[in-house]
Order: structure tokens, then sequence, then C-alpha cells
């Protein structure tokens, strides 16, 4: 009884989707990639501010992995139910 109904879903859909292509609607739309700073000039200085808050979170990182302050625990789960 529920494959019969699933079909009848999946039916529907398929259906639902062919009368949207038969309309002229797309599926899905259109991917638009926007450029906000038009000007390449503004776009490398932005890319370099970017850059440069990287380098910065990363010389956090490295200075916690390198500091020793860092603890590392291990926890072992162990499967209740046997498969």
């Amino acid at each position: 009884m529920k494959s019969s109904k699933l079909l009848a879903v999946v039916i529907v859909l398929q259906a639902l989707i062919l009368v949207g292509q038969w309309a002229g609607q797309p599926a899905a739309s259109t991917a638009r990639a926007d450029i906000t700073l038009p000007n390449p000039g503004e776009r490398q200085l932005a890319i370099v501010d970017e850059l440069k808050n990287v380098n910065s979170k990363l010389d956090k990182i490295y200075s916690a992995l390198t500091g020793g302050d860092m603890t590392v625990k291990a926890v072992v789960v162990k499967d209740d139910q046997k498969k």
C-alpha cells in the first residue's frame, strides 16, 4: 500500500515538472555572478585586506598549537548494538 502511494506522489510531481517545462518556466533560477567592486584596484585592495585577516587568524591558530597550552582528550564510545 505504501509503495502505491509513493508511486502516485512521484507521478504527480513529475507531471508538475512537465507542465512547468511546457509553460516555459525554468525549473531553477539562472545563476548570476554580480561583481560588487567593478574597479580592479578596489577589488585588489579588498583581497589584500581579506588575506591580512586570514593571516592573523592563522597566526593565532599556529600560536595555540605550538604554545603547548592545548590538551587532547580521547573519548571512546562503545556501540550497544552488535551488527
